[in-house]
């Protein structure tokens, strides 16, 4: 059984990486470019992503095909 997720469960950056579908490298060129408007949270050195912004962000990318 998989365990539950909650909304506000704080994501390390290989784990954010891993759901949106690339490489922690690429999140770190997100956050300094500053290409997507991907919340994080600094806490010290650590970077963290809450699952609730995530999957908000993943989201906000969907296409729809328009007819």
């Amino acid at each position: 059984m998989a365990a539950e997720t909650n909304p506000n469960d704080l994501l390390t950056e290989s784990e954010a990486a891993e759901l949106i579908g690339v490489v922690p490298e690429t999140l770190q060129i997100w956050r300094s470019t500053k290409r997507y408007n991907l919340p994080y949270l600094k806490i010290g050195r650590l970077v963290r992503y809450r699952r609730a912004h995530v999957d908000a962000w993943m989201d906000s990318r969907i296409v729809q095909n328009e007819k």
